[in-house]
């Protein structure tokens, strides 16, 4: 009988430890590109507790551009990124050995919207020798926007003054003060400078583009070998929240992201959520298909950013998503 409490030590003790080394494990640290409406599958994920199930808690940070998220990335400073999965491209071009993989998607269509300084009715030959501000060149937002107003007839550089040395996170503050005649920007800035009287909300760039894999997570192939069981987790609350967020409403989208908006009203939410569903801007799974990635890099090489295709079979792993 004096053996027992021994015994049970010893099995506590490994118990102990494997609980402490869960513990550290379960911290997902998490990068965005920028905080927006546009990923609220994400963010309903976490307030739903579907993240939580599956044992992660979601250490959440804004990078403030898709370059920034990749040097968090690759510095161990994130152990997930969320941005265009052109950065991937980029990456594995220099020939860096442990590169980023894109594991799932999040959206399927560019979510930036164009914002003049006038309502009425409006053609795409209103820009013609006008100035956009266009986001980071090299990135999505504006490889997208150049490759609309080439469908449109508008060459960038010739027709169109696409600028883009203002930072992603600074552009709404530089139209508001007067630089530029159009910007394009994303949700729910667009709605709120276009209710602080500012601006004007024209048209959806996803719309215009058609569908490409605008935004989606990836990590070193290096955490998807190591963490394998935190890339499964990830991924199945991610599905979860995904189906979730196609079966209910606008409102109750929102009702469901509104803490991660304190300073926006639910309408405003709402209006924003609505938005994104019509334009069909949310992935229904997180599965990134070829032929999604092949469109991508035809909009890359439309931009003049990419002169050699990557391989997809190297930049995505769908094991996990297409479970």
């Amino acid at each position: 009988m004096k053996k027992l409490p021994v015994i049970l030590l010893c099995l506590a003790l490994p118990l102990s430890l494997m609980g402490c080394a869960g513990a550290e494990s379960r911290t997902v640290r998490l990068n965005e590109v920028t905080h927006s409406v546009f990923y609220a599958p994400l963010y309903a994920g976490m307030s739903l507790g579907y993240f939580a199930e599956e044992g992660l808690e979601i250490e959440l940070t804004n990078g403030g551009g898709a370059d920034k998220v990749m040097t968090a990335v690759l510095t161990d400073a994130a152990d997930i990124g969320l941005a265009g999965p052109e950065s991937c491209i980029y990456v594995r071009q220099e020939g860096r050995e442990d590169y980023a993989v894109v594991f799932a998607q999040l959206t399927k269509r560019d979510g930036s919207f164009l914002v003049g300084r006038e309502g009425g009715d409006f053609d795409w030959e209103q820009l013609r020798g006008k100035t956009v501000l266009g986001g980071r060149k090299g990135g999505v937002p504006e490889m997208t926007l150049e490759y609309v107003l080439r469908q449109h007839g508008l060459v960038p550089g010739v027709d169109v003054n696409v600028d883009t040395s203002v930072q992603f996170n600074m552009m709404a503050g530089a139209f508001t003060g007067g630089n530029g005649d159009y910007v394009t920007l994303f949700e729910p800035t667009a709605t709120e400078v276009e209710r602080g009287g500012k601006g004007v909300v024209l048209k959806s760039i996803g719309q215009e583009s058609g569908e490409i894999p605008y935004t989606a997570f990836f990590a070193l192939k290096s955490t998807l070998r190591d963490r394998e069981d935190m890339i499964a987790a990830f991924t199945r609350a991610l599905s979860r929240a995904q189906s979730w967020v196609q079966t209910h409403s606008a409102e109750e989208i929102a009702k469901a992201i509104a803490s991660q908006f304190p300073d926006s009203e639910l309408s405003l939410l709402t209006a924003v959520c609505q938005r994104h569903k019509d334009i069909d801007a949310w992935c229904a799974t997180p599965v990134m298909t070829e032929d999604a990635f092949n469109r991508l890099q035809t909009v890359m090489e439309t931009a003049g950013e990419l002169t050699e295709r990557a391989d997809y079979a190297k930049l995505v792993d769908n094991r996990w998503a297409e479970k």
